[in-house]
């Protein structure tokens, strides 16, 4: 193992922490099959014989070194000699022919210290770092996927070559895996641990893939370190495919505390649609049932979008019986998708193996199974909901902690997801907040600025990034004719308050899968300290399958530093995770989904439509946020990642506080 640091625990400069139990090499240039036999260590005597998958020897974060793939060109037409286009990506069995999911390492991506928010003529050369306030972890949108359910959207992804194929939500390979990856992510937080010594550990939602009791469970148990059975199917001989292994979870370290986020797919199925919100559509009964879903594209425009940015009908498309769904056949090593195509080209429907534990949870049955966990704290957040606001609004899912008694760090966990009975037939992956928690949002600032806490606030939608029409963007619930809720706050109004605390130091989001970090920067004549950091987290489901650490340090000058690093599971080679990996790198050099969004602001979408400003702290002129940056490394053609140490300055009352609590 290596693992490196590069201050120590109170803030001072420390020589690099290495520790080696092995000098293989780390350049791995044989892709051999995707999905081939995999390696692994028997935990259990005999009748009880359990695979364990344990991580690489050494565990390296991104400043160390980066993993490097080829980006071939884009194939757009399939049954090409030049490579597979992306409605091909199911192939899996011709990745190797075309030599899809190689990887290398690179060079590591050093840490870029960013001043935006800092005062105009700011010198940081003599600062130094006084004290680490907080060291965690976050990891987001891991999408724990019951691959043989038979109410998914697999087919579209082949069928829709233009809405339908980029979406590796709906099939990506890495779904084969998702369980044993996140395994290896939780090994490789605890192997950091050793040096990094963190807090908590933080979930940004989506944990699982729609809203399924067992994906659910497996996420829980796999943090609990129990044993996971992929195979969902009832056919016990599918236990020997190499993705269907059950396998014992090596669990989260018990002296780690985590808390969690919830996601629009943890509430929602596929992450789109309200289970219960249309009974006709009989949703609920799909997940258990012994049929494979037949519905329509739901990934098709309304046509002339006469109610932009809302873009979709789902209830319209869920009604329409035209295409079998299918569902993966957990007996192929190459995970082959069945029953899937025009219902015209089948003689009656295919049948499914059901499950009763595949049923889907409401948003309070899914909060309640994180009290249901042996690791700590029970509840991991939801316990310190205020039953005040849950009576208001059931199922309210907003706390606040400090991480640390005597450290002023106040963590702000808010939902910012759709609620399950607004009435939208539109994909739910908006930013939204009800009046309930508006309210409580205030009061938790308030409450900050009045005992002079520092803030952090986690949610799982991030703000101000996302292009109107993109379905990730803060919801307008006045543009959809079927709203019932209306979002209580703009966000304009809420951008404003948050930076009006002027204490609030990052806002932490997943959801889009990508590294970004962007700087809110104070209003024009406002205090610097009123400017504050946004940071998204990817996902483990997609490329680059990466978390993030982050260490919040007060400087000698009594700023504020959050260094914040990429990691990369220390996925061991031969194991299912090190194929997840593989298969992700594969999906995005065939999809080549754009994973350094920087989306301009714009005026009009199209050209034709008037559009609010995505991000009400720049002007609707066309431009990119320049506060949005991506590593660029020789050696790594394609970098996903982003390290950056972010200075936020603090208010005179809030340094007083410091100075007093932190004397030099």
């Amino acid at each position: 193992m290596k693992v490196q640091l590069d201050t120590s625990k109170d803030g001072g400069d420390q020589e690099k922490i290495v520790h080696r139990f092995s000098r293989r090499s780390f350049i791995r240039y044989s892709i051999g099959s995707i999905v081939m036999t995999y390696s692994g260590w028997s935990f259990a005597a005999k009748n009880g014989i359990f695979t364990t998958y344990k991580i690489d020897s050494e565990v390296r974060t991104t400043v160390e070194r980066m993993l490097s793939c080829a980006m071939p060109d884009l194939v757009k037409s399939p049954a090409s000699d030049k490579g597979l286009a992306p409605t091909e990506l199911h192939c899996l069995n011709q990745y190797k022919k075309y030599q899809y999911g190689r990887y290398t390492y690179g060079p590591g991506l050093p840490i870029e210290r960013r001043f935006d928010l800092m005062p105009e003529g700011y010198q940081p050369e003599h600062i130094k770092r006084l004290h680490r306030l907080s060291s965690f972890f976050t990891m987001s949108d891991i999408h724990l996927t019951d691959k043989q359910a038979g109410n998914q959207l697999i087919a579209i992804q082949q069928l829709d070559s233009e809405f339908g194929a980029p979406m590796t939500s709906i099939y990506s390979p890495t779904m084969l895996t998702t369980t044993q990856v996140l395994d290896a992510a939780i090994q490789t937080a605890n192997a950091l641990h050793a040096t990094h010594v963190f807090d908590f550990g933080l979930s940004l939602g989506d944990t699982c893939n729609s809203t399924q009791y067992n994906e659910t469970r497996w996420y829980l148990d796999i943090l609990d370190g129990k044993v996971i059975y992929p195979n969902t199917s009832g056919d016990a001989t599918q236990d020997a495919i190499s993705y269907q292994k059950p396998f014992k979870s090596a669990g989260l370290l018990p002296e780690i505390p985590w808390y969690q986020v919830n996601g629009n797919h943890d509430l929602f199925m596929i992450g789109s649609v309200s289970v219960d919100a249309d009974p006709s559509l009989q949703l609920r009964n799909s997940y258990v049932n012994d049929r494979i879903w037949a519905v329509g594209d739901v990934l098709k425009p309304i046509k002339d979008f006469p109610f932009f940015p809302y873009l979709f009908d789902t209830t319209v498309s869920l009604k329409s019986p035209l295409y079998y769904m299918g569902t993966i056949n957990g007996a192929s090593e190459y995970g082959e998708i069945i029953h899937a195509g025009p219902v015209s080209n089948f003689l009656k429907q295919p049948f499914n193996s059901p499950n009763l534990n595949r049923r889907s949870l409401t948003k309070k049955e899914w909060i309640a199974e994180f009290f249901n966990t042996s690791s700590l704290p029970q509840g991991h957040g939801f316990h310190l909901v205020d039953p005040k606001y849950d009576k208001e609004e059931p199922g309210f899912s907003c706390y606040s902690f400090l991480p640390k008694a005597d450290i002023p760090l106040r963590m702000i966990v808010l939902d910012n997801v759709q609620d399950p009975k607004d009435g939208s037939h539109d994909i739910h992956g908006h930013g939204y907040l009800s009046a309930t928690r508006v309210k409580w949002l205030r009061s938790q600032l308030n409450l900050a600025k009045k005992r002079l806490e520092l803030v952090i606030i986690a949610s799982h939608i991030p703000l101000g990034v996302a292009p109107i029409g993109s379905e990730m963007e803060w919801w307008e619930s006045t543009s959809d004719p079927h709203a019932k809720l209306k979002n209580a706050i703009s966000l304009a109004k809420l951008v404003s308050e948050i930076q009006a605390n002027g204490q609030v130091l990052c806002w932490l989001a997943g959801h889009r899968h990508v590294n970004t970090v962007k700087a809110f920067k104070a209003p024009l004549d406002a205090p610097t300290e009123h400017g504050f950091w946004q940071i998204e987290t990817s996902s483990l489901h997609d490329f680059p399958q990466q978390f993030r650490t982050l260490q919040v340090y007060l400087n000698s000058d009594y700023s504020i530093s959050i260094v914040t690093v990429n990691v990369d599971p220390a996925v061991r080679e031969g194991t299912p995770a090190e194929s997840g990996r593989r298969m992700a790198i594969a999906a995005q050099q065939i999809i080549q989904n754009d994973m350094r969004p920087n989306a301009p602001n714009v005026e009009r979408a199209f050209g034709a439509i008037p559009v609010v400003s995505m991000d009400p702290t720049r002007p609707q002129n066309g431009t990119a946020d320049t506060s949005i940056r991506y590593g660029d490394i020789a050696g790594v053609p394609y970098c996903a990642s982003y390290n950056a140490e972010l200075f936020k300055p603090l208010s005179p009352a809030m340094i007083k506080a410091l100075k007093n609590r932190f004397p030099i």
